[in-house]
């Protein structure tokens, strides 16, 4: 998604022609709308509908590893709240309008819509290939999302939200926006001479007059200070909630929310003014109401939206955003979920240091799901990583080939379990008191694979998602240390108590298996399939409803003892092999004997 520009009373020397039309107050708090009685029962009616979003993507460039890492963190939450039971709504796409877009095609030479078609393919192939699971794809040269925006913008202007005012002020072509003072300064040319430039960015700034809309936004400073400390999980993690109240305790100016369309062809026309654009980032918002099926679908979908977003468009989410909707009279979003960056050697990617990741080459390195376990479980929503392709596979072999892969292979192998079933359990073997063959390590780690869902739950909701990879790594860890303590390929299955016991063995390992197979589903979904597949669970066994760990060890029935086990497909997850896994390292040559 495109950064907004600000637009600085104080910095620009703003003088403003107010349009003559009388000024609404805010409109009551809205994050408060379960209070309407309307919305009440839409609540009740749809209390298990979910909406998550990524942003839409600024198709001035290819899809980068920060891009795949928004899609698959909303992925995870579609995916797990699917498994509960849940009528989950999933949202992506492409923000295609703006004057670098414009420019970009001119330059490529090609219309914008035909160009913008291109790089939007190219996230779609992306997203098809890391298994994206949206289940509605976004583009903002949509007719359908034009209508939303006009709707949008015509109830701001009728709650005399918008006004047109001139100002004059510095501004950069490329970042789209006008800066204030501070923020510009002096710099050469290639021709040594003197220009101002973005301090920020380091490109060119010139002075320009201009005359467009304003939104009000300093209206709703105290409505948006009110919401944030009334709802502490609004957006998350907390470093990034106290990054916002921050701000809305400084200045809030009004924001400009048209250009000139002598300047700006490429976009949405402001409604009854074919001279003015309505700005890329008031367009691109809107995205998430569309979807919903605003203007006249989206109550289902709206009062339960959340959004994944990348810490660099927080004040635009967190700030303007909410604002738009309290003037609009809409809900205000459930959560908005932030997170960091992924640098290469502590560095930003950029073309210039030659450190761009390719999101789609990787996920064909290190496979789909390899990408996506790596991604999430490495990633820390409020502190950037570093990626390396050593890393990748280093974690990938540890984690997924050797300690749930082989653990997978070591219970289901014929040597150990020749009959290819789920065996029975037996409690003289394993009894809930202490005794029998099981040790105080075994019962620790029943306790704590029974304990897993719930941790998984909870870091599931807050976008954790590394710490619950951790927690199942760990539990994965336990149950290669019970298989390992109690050595059952070295007991004697004539003997009827040691196959008892060899069976009991492999039903909690197999069970333990289970539910970190259910578990993962969100994380690696053909990893997952083919872990249960092979345990001979049916696809309607997999929601986390069946998340019944060790029946047997409950005195109940269990649905899989006696079942035959599924094919065997192969190994679980490849291992990856160092000189496939980093490319750019030279392969070494043996020395010459001569």
């Amino acid at each position: 998604m495109r950064f907004p520009f600000l637009f600085a009373t104080r910095g620009c020397r703003a003088v403003y022609r107010l349009h003559q039309k009388q000024f609404l107050s805010p409109v009551p708090p809205l994050w408060k709308h379960r209070s309407s009685a309307a919305v009440s029962t839409q609540l009740c009616k749809d209390d298990r509908s979910y909406y998550i979003t990524t942003p839409i993507f600024y198709v001035n460039a290819s899809p980068h590893l920060g891009h795949l890492y928004s899609a698959v963190l909303a992925d995870c939450l579609h995916r797990y709240k699917l498994l509960q039971g849940f009528n989950s709504k999933f949202a992506t796409g492409t923000d295609e309008h703006g004057l670098k877009i414009q420019q970009a095609a001119e330059a490529a030479g090609k219309d914008p819509l035909t160009f913008c078609t291109g790089v939007s393919k190219q996230f779609r192939h992306l997203f098809s290939s890391c298994n994206i699971s949206y289940t509605d794809y976004i583009r903002t040269t949509e007719q359908r999302h034009r209508e939303a925006v006009e709707d949008f913008w015509s109830v701001l202007w009728n709650k005399g939200l918008i006004y047109k005012g001139s100002y004059e002020g510095w501004y950069s072509t490329q970042d789209e926006s006008f800066l204030m003072p501070s923020q510009v300064g002096d710099a050469l040319d290639s021709l040594g001479k003197e220009i101002k430039v973005s301090l920020e960015s380091g490109h060119k700034v010139e002075w320009m007059k201009e005359e467009n809309y304003m939104f009000r936004l300093s209206a709703f400073q105290s409505q948006l200070l009110d919401w944030l400390k009334g709802n502490p999980q609004a957006v998350q993690p907390e470093r990034f909630h106290q990054a916002v109240l921050k701000w809305l305790h400084e200045d809030l100016p009004d924001l400009s929310v048209s250009r000139q369309r002598s300047r700006l062809q490429w976009g949405i026309p402001v409604p009854g003014d074919d001279e003015q654009t309505i700005y890329v980032w008031l367009d691109a918002l809107v995205n998430y109401l569309t979807v919903a099926g605003y203007p006249d679908k989206h109550n289902q979908w709206w009062h339960v939206a959340r959004h994944v977003i990348g810490k660099d468009i927080l004040k635009f989410h967190a700030i303007y955003w909410p604002a738009f909707l309290l003037g609009a009279g809409l809900p205000l979003p459930k959560v908005i979920h932030v997170h960091s960056h992924w640098t290469v050697g502590g560095k930003k990617m950029s073309k210039s240091l030659g450190n761009v990741v390719d999101p789609l080459e990787r996920s064909q390195m290190f496979t789909a799901d390899g990408m996506r376990y790596f991604l999430l479980r490495q990633g820390v929503p409020d502190s950037d990583c570093d990626y390396t392709d050593d890393k990748v596979a280093k974690l990938l072999n540890a984690e997924l080939a050797d300690s749930l892969g082989g653990l997978l292979n070591r219970c289901t192998a014929p040597a150990l379990n020749p009959a290819q079933v789920y065996p029975s359990f037996c409690p003289q073997s394993f009894p809930r008191a202490h005794g029998g063959r099981a040790v105080r390590e075994d019962y620790h780690m029943l306790d704590a694979v029974k304990k897993l869902p719930a941790v998984v739950e909870k870091h599931y909701e807050t976008m954790h998602i590394y710490k619950a990879l951790e927690a199942i790594s760990a539990c994965v860890r336990l149950t290669n240390g019970f298989v390992q303590r109690h050595t059952p390929w070295k007991l004697d299955r004539k003997n009827s108590e040691d196959e008892r016991w060899v069976d009991t063995i492999i039903h909690i390992s197999l069970e333990c298996l289970r539910i970190y197979g259910t578990l993962l589903q969100p994380i690696v979904p053909e990893t997952s399939n083919k872990l249960l597949s092979r345990l001979g669970v049916q696809p309607h066994e997999r929601s986390w409803a069946a998340l019944n760990f060790l029946a047997r060890y409950q005195g109940m029935d269990c649905p899989f003892e006696g079942r035959a086990l599924g094919s065997d497909s192969g190994v679980l997850f490849s291992r990856l092999e160092p000189h496939n896994a980093d490319k750019q390292k030279p392969k070494k040559t043996k020395k010459s004997a001569n």
